[in-house]
């Protein structure tokens, strides 16, 4: 009962900021490596040479799929003020209006879900978007390639690396709570 009292409050804008600059700080510092092991996977046959500053991609992959366990971990009427305020935040960094910007939240997640039919496993939604994103098909051998999926042991492999970016919403407010 204590626990509660004693939590550090944090307002929603801070929440959304330690968010979003943890997102950005993991991918800044991580997508090279991410970038390398892709490169370097035994399930292509020709390395996709992708290179270490084309971010762009893996980073709304990442946001987007942290946005949704977001609504899964936390308290639903939480989640509507805290999605406001992170879009907001991501709509700057990204320099459009909010609402393009949640259309485009939007969009995605519906490429995400639709690529991932029917598994509900957003980790595994993200490791198939990333597949797409990325265009790796054309690297595998020619049996994946005509079948037009990835190589479940690829899809294996990114599981444990998109983990690695996830935000822990629940060790979080185990430790903070949203101010009123």
């Amino acid at each position: 009962m204590l626990g509660a009292i004693l939590k550090k409050k944090l307002t929603e804008n801070q929440i959304a900021n330690i968010f979003v600059n943890a997102i950005f700080d993991a991918v800044d510092n991580g997508f090279g490596e991410v970038a390398q092991l892709i490169n370097e996977d035994t399930a292509f046959v020709q390395s996709p040479n992708i290179p270490e500053n084309d971010s762009y991609e893996f980073s709304l992959i990442i946001l987007i799929g942290n946005i949704s366990f977001l609504e899964t971990d936390v308290d639903p009427e939480l989640v509507d003020r805290l999605k406001g305020t992170i879009c907001e935040k991501l709509a700057k960094v990204y320099d459009m209006p909010k609402h393009e910007f949640e259309k485009m939240i939007k969009d995605y997640q519906s490429f995400m879900s639709r690529i991932n039919h029917p598994s509900k496993n957003m980790i595994y939604s993200m490791s198939k978007t990333l597949f797409a994103k990325y265009k790796l098909n054309q690297f595998q051998d020619e049996y994946f390639k005509n079948m037009e999926a990835p190589n479940p042991l690829f899809l294996k492999r990114m599981d444990e690396v998109v983990s690695l970016f996830m935000f822990n919403w629940e060790a979080f407010f185990k430790k903070y709570r949203a101010a009123n």
